[in-house]
């Protein structure tokens, strides 16, 4: 804030000068806000995928994953879902659309044959494009 001690003879004049500190208050606020917020924004559902060693491919815009948890729920993106509602969530999500890619990911303590169930659920809901994501296995040494 700017002051004028001396008044002299010229009277009252206008002072020019900008008060910054309410605007480096707000923008501190705004930093601190976004810094609580970013964190936030990236959760994802907490699964442990057993590792692949088979090659890499391109990952699309918006993947749709559907996920065997370790307790058997299912969870299509970051929602749970109850497994009777399979197919109707997931006509809701690719808007009917049966020959988008499903990425299903399932923990590695799941039973084989609970992943075989899914797949078949997958199946008769019209859902043939399934792809299996798991973790990147490091290289073996010959």
């Amino acid at each position: 804030m700017a002051v004028r001690l001396d008044h002299g003879d010229e009277g009252l004049s206008e002072i020019s000068e900008i008060n910054v500190t309410p605007f480096i208050d707000v923008i501190l606020v705004l930093l601190i806000i976004f810094m609580i917020a970013a964190p936030l924004a990236t959760v994802d559902v907490s699964v442990d995928l057993p590792a692949a060693n088979a090659e890499k491919t391109q990952r699309p815009d918006k993947p749709l994953f559907l996920t065997l948890k370790q307790d058997l729920s299912l969870a299509l993106g970051n929602d749970d879902m109850p497994r009777a509602a399979l197919a109707t969530a997931l006509d809701r999500a690719t808007s009917g659309d049966k020959q988008q890619r499903v990425f299903l990911r399932a923990d590695k303590t799941v039973p084989y044959g609970e992943l075989m169930t899914l797949m078949n659920e997958l199946r008769s809901a019209g859902y043939l494009h399934v792809a299996l994501v798991g973790l990147e296995a490091a290289p073996v040494a010959p």
